[in-house]
């Protein structure tokens, strides 16, 4: 598994890096530059042999531009905040998005953030990423990076399956890397999806996401 997250981060790289300053061009021309779209979506998690929490992420997008809040996700009692800027493109049927991300945590953790987000589509068949790297220069013991993975595939246009793959350290315990399969249900502007994280195991986590975009 981690080894198609690898060549998935990998391939999207490429695509981008191959098609960035056309699709900057696109974009412009094509998006409504005035317009804002906003989306939202909070995260109930429950932990085997721990403390349940819920985490939380606010986007805004106006063209290219893309801000984002998200709240207990570097770790329970954390802030951040970033501003980033989205390419996209295609090329038949395969498409793709990109947004670098700079930002900043407080809180729980302090620190730089530069992150990622990024997709890639291929038919019925999906991947998206969501990278950041935490950076304290003053605690080097405190740097980390963070990402969440998931490889998707569209049973109906309502429903999404697929596994995935996240790094974190907001649950504590042992395990750095945690993955399972997840489910997502959408209908109009709303998502409901559940993600089950090491089925079965001491250290369990069971992630349930309720979103929505206007």
């Amino acid at each position: 598994m981690r080894a198609i997250v690898r060549k998935g981060i990998l391939l999207l790289l490429v695509a981008a890096a191959a098609g960035a300053a056309q699709a900057a061009d696109d974009g412009a021309a094509q998006k409504d530059e005035s317009a804002w779209s906003f989306a939202a979506t909070v995260y109930p998690t429950s932990i085997r042999n721990g403390d349940s929490y819920t985490s939380a992420i606010v986007t805004a997008d106006r063209g290219a531009l893309h801000l984002e809040a998200r709240y207990n996700y570097e770790s329970v009692g954390a802030r951040s905040a970033f501003v980033g800027w989205n390419f996209s493109g295609s090329s038949g049927p395969l498409s793709w998005e990109l947004t670098p991300l700079l930002g900043g945590a407080w809180g729980t953790t302090d620190a730089f953030v530069p992150g990622l987000e990024g997709s890639l589509a291929w038919g019925r068949v999906d991947f998206y990423t969501e990278i950041e790297y935490v950076r304290n220069p003053d605690d080097r013991s405190s740097r980390y990076l963070y990402a969440w993975n998931e490889l998707g595939f569209k049973a109906a246009p309502w429903l999404r399956l697929g596994a995935a793959v996240q790094r974190t350290r907001a649950y504590g315990g042992d395990r750095n890397v945690q993955a399972g399969p997840f489910a997502q249900l959408s209908w109009e502007r709303f998502t409901l999806g559940g993600y089950w994280f090491n089925p079965g195991s001491a250290d369990q986590v069971v992630v349930l996401s309720l979103g929505v975009s206007f």
